[in-house]
Parts: C-alpha cells; structure tokens; sequence
C-alpha cells in the first residue's frame, strides 16, 4: 500500500457502507457460519455493536474501506472490504487501537486461518479456547502486550 488510509472516528452516516461491507467481509472470513452477514447477525451488527463499541473506520480517497470495533481493550471486530485486503490497512487499524489501548484481546474463530495469521503476524499470542454462543464455532482468545 502506498499511502497509509485515513482513521476516522464511525459516524452514523457510515453505517450503510459499513454494514454492506463487514457482510461481504463476514461472508468470505466466515463460510462455515450460517446467516453470516445478514439477518440476525446484520441487524445486531446495526443495533448494538455499531452503537454500543468505540467504532473505528479507514478511508481511502473519501471511500470507507474497514471497520474497527473496541470494547474497552477488546477487538470485537475487524473488517476489511474484500477489495482493499492485503494492502495494510487492517494493520494500519490494529496499530491505530494499540496507540489508544496498549495491549489488546480479541477472539477468532479457529476455522479463519487466515485471520490466525494475520494476529500472529501482528504480534497477538494465543491464550484459550472457548466456543462462540452465538455460533457454536470454536474461538481462540487472543492477546497482542502492550508495547
């Protein structure tokens, strides 16, 4: 990535990019997971995380490209639309939480491999296992100390 992509604090006004985007992004992170970003999930998505976490999004060129949710220390969402991934800007995101939080925990599914090794990558070490409630997926608890 060339240019490091602009975070900004979510606005309300954000919310129909930021749902249609965590959905195509939910969908292709997490296939084995019924209804993944629609329907229920979706409307949690609308109703409670984007109005009760400390929302986080990047843009590039005006455009919204990802989303980052806190819940005090915890990462309880990063999603980068499919088209901007593997252009840094999940990192530049994860960097952007250290800043505020030091250290940070978060839970991935197991199945993400890919997501695993993005964490790992970044710095976060696995803790636990635990299963999702809601999916019945197993998650791995995650921690990236403080730096």
């Amino acid at each position: 990535m060339d240019t490091k992509p602009a975070i900004r604090r979510y606005q309300a006004s954000d919310e129909a990019v930021v749902v249609d985007l965590w959905s195509r992004a939910s969908k292709l992170a997490h296939p084995f997971v019924e209804g993944e970003g629609e329907g229920e999930r979706a409307r949690k998505l609308r109703e409670i995380y984007l109005r009760e976490a400390e929302n986080w999004v990047a843009e590039e060129a005006g455009d919204v490209i990802a989303l980052l949710g806190l819940l005090g220390n915890e990462i309880g969402g990063l999603f980068v639309d499919p088209r901007a991934q593997g252009r840094g800007v999940g990192r530049a995101l994860v960097e952007h939480a250290a800043t505020l939080r030091g250290e940070l925990r978060l839970g991935v599914f197991e199945a993400n491999a890919r997501a695993r090794g993005f964490y790992g990558l970044m710095g976060f070490e696995e803790r636990e296992h635990q299963l999702d409630e809601e999916s019945g997926h197993p998650v791995i608890i995650m921690v990236r100390p403080a730096r």
